[in-house]
């Protein structure tokens, strides 16, 4: 009989990128941790023995907890949250049964520090159109739901990076920028280890637009216009970036799931 309290890697790698993914808590010992020190998209690292002190932060979430392999630990943490009314559930076969599977795992050598929040920073240029808003999906997306963007003016970019500990990005001479027709997504896509056909697919796109080269992808012309109409919908970039969400995870979806599917409205045929 399947479990009521463990979620599959089926179940949860349906989930990934979406905008309704549960919360998902690595609680693996350092050992295990340190032989593999890769996550599960948008995972945060917590301790199973201070399950009592770290629960509240997931209040109101539906919460998937990975171990090793599914067992004590995750099952462990998953009933206590359950017992603090929080949605919980274990990964069956844990972090080996999802690495087994090729599930995606993002590396963690080039994660960024985080605050006292436990959040990533990121500070880019204001205003933005596609590459900016691109990198904020996928950062919340895959790699840190929780992260914050800073949009200050181009000139002050690298001077608020060092005043407030954030990573810049999108622009030149750094580290997550363009890299000769590749834009910052592409290159996210890459240092994070996230290639993956939908990912991949989307990312296409992206660069067509964001580098005016729109031949590459028959989406990118709308893609472009719909971005660029919502960069004069909203004079607050963090709003826009809010209402650019729902564009991109459309798109994601789309590159997932429906790149076969077609719409036609056909005729009912001639009167007779």
């Amino acid at each position: 009989m399947p479990s009521t309290t463990a979620i599959t890697v089926s179940q949860l790698s349906r989930l990934i990128g979406l905008p309704g993914a549960p919360a998902i808590v690595d609680v693996r010992v350092d050992d295990d941790y340190n032989a593999d020190p890769r996550l599960l998209p948008a995972s945060s690292r917590r301790h199973f023995k201070t399950v009592q002190a770290w629960a509240a932060d997931f209040a109101g979430s539906r919460v998937a907890v990975v171990c090793q392999k599914g067992q004590k630990l995750s099952q462990g943490v998953a009933a206590w949250l359950r017992h603090e009314g929080i949605a919980a559930e274990s990964l069956e076969g844990g972090f080996e049964a999802w690495r087994d599977a090729k599930g995606l795992l993002v590396r963690t050598d080039k994660m960024p520090p985080r605050d006292h929040k436990s959040r990533t920073v990121w500070v880019t240029r204001a205003r933005p159109k596609v590459d900016r808003i691109a990198c904020p999906w996928l950062i919340r997306r895959f790699i840190d739901p929780g992260a914050v963007f800073l949009f200050v003016e181009a000139a002050e970019v690298a001077a608020a990076a060092d005043r407030f500990q954030a990573v810049p990005f999108d622009i030149d001479d750094v580290f997550w920028s363009h890299r000769g027709e590749r834009c910052t997504f592409d290159t996210m896509i890459e240092e994070f280890g996230l290639e993956s056909e939908p990912l991949d697919r989307l990312a296409m796109i992206v660069r067509a637009a964001d580098t005016a080269s729109l031949d590459l992808a028959p989406q990118a012309a709308g893609f472009l216009a719909a971005s660029l109409g919502l960069s004069r919908m909203f004079r607050d970039d963090l709003e826009q970036l809010q209402a650019g969400m729902l564009l991109y995870d459309a798109f994601f979806r789309w590159c997932r799931d429906a790149t076969e599917e077609t719409h036609n409205w056909p005729s009912a045929g001639k009167p007779a």
